[in-house]
């Protein structure tokens, strides 16, 4: 209390704080959240609620679970399992990547705001379906590729209406997600403890082992789950570049909706929701156990 007096008395004080109305800016504060929990109410906990109502209820609103056992459909079951194989694949892809470009970007010392950076968020800012859309005119029989090869009387590529088709869409539409993470954590990472690391006689194998790959899994997760949700949920890659002779759980969402069978969609729905939320909290805990693990 004496120690408090002191420092009291040496520390002048507002006349807020005199009056004990130094919370007052605080709760003030408080309503600047409004905008986001209204935000989130109206398009992410009420749509969620939709869903799980539909999900488990009929047409005549009794309890069921019918709808989330429609995924045991050996067309929907298979339509889960090519959706899981190719986002997989996809994920792997886009991370073999975008690791190395962005340990490039930040060994070059290029700032966020940089041209090559601006250059590879530069897709996003173009609409996604005008992308897809882009990559079918390239791919397709009489497209830019196929144009080349005919002309220089190479064999043409049948990539067009296949899963190849889908992963070069999945990797080309969510590659800048994975590679922005890494990047942003890799340049977080401070130099003196990779000059501390070499200075005790670690290799540059070691040093990526045991330093820079440990710290710069938050963003390696972070990227994973970017790209991983978006690739297993799609349906607009696989419906241009698949030519809907592919169908993905994504597919099969889309047209029990676009039928208006609200109800077995959202039991689909809410499966593949399931999967999501495994999926985040394998990697959560991963993410949590292996921090900082590395450096000792």
């Amino acid at each position: 209390m004496k120690i408090r007096n002191v420092l009291n008395t040496i520390t002048p004080r507002s006349p807020l704080q005199k009056n004990g109305s130094n919370s007052l800016g605080i709760r003030n504060t408080k309503w600047l959240s409004f905008p986001y929990i209204l935000w989130m109410a109206g398009f992410i906990i009420i749509p969620l609620i939709v869903i799980l109502y539909y999900g488990m209820t009929t047409n005549d609103k009794r309890f069921t679970l019918v709808n989330i056992g429609a995924i045991l459909n050996p067309i929907n079951l298979r339509a889960l399992r090519l959706a899981l194989e190719l986002s997989i694949i996809s994920t792997v892809i886009c991370l073999l990547l975008a690791y190395p470009l962005a340990m490039i970007l930040n060994k070059s010392k290029m700032k966020s705001n940089s041209f090559i950076v601006m250059i590879i968020i530069l897709p996003m800012w173009m609409n996604f379906l005008l992308r897809t859309i882009a990559w079918q005119n390239i791919l397709e029989r009489t497209g830019i590729i196929n144009t080349v090869l005919k002309f220089f009387n190479l064999p043409m590529l049948n990539i067009i209406n296949t899963p190849s088709a889908i992963i070069l869409g999945m990797v080309y539409n969510f590659l800048p997600f994975m590679v922005l993470p890494i990047y942003n954590v890799l340049i977080k990472i401070d130099k003196d403890i990779i000059n501390a690391a070499r200075d005790l006689g670690a290799n540059s194998r070691q040093t990526f082992l045991k330093i820079i790959l440990p710290l710069s899994l938050p963003g390696v997760i972070s990227g994973i789950t970017m790209v991983f949700v978006p690739s297993l949920t799609t349906f607009v890659i696989s419906n241009i570049l698949g030519g809907s002779k592919i169908v993905l759980i994504g597919n099969v969402i889309e047209q029990q909706f676009r039928i208006g069978n609200w109800h077995t969609g959202s039991g689909l729905s809410l499966v593949l929701m399931i999967f999501i939320l495994i999926s985040m909290a394998i990697l959560s805990k991963y993410d949590k156990e292996s921090e900082g693990s590395g450096l000792w």
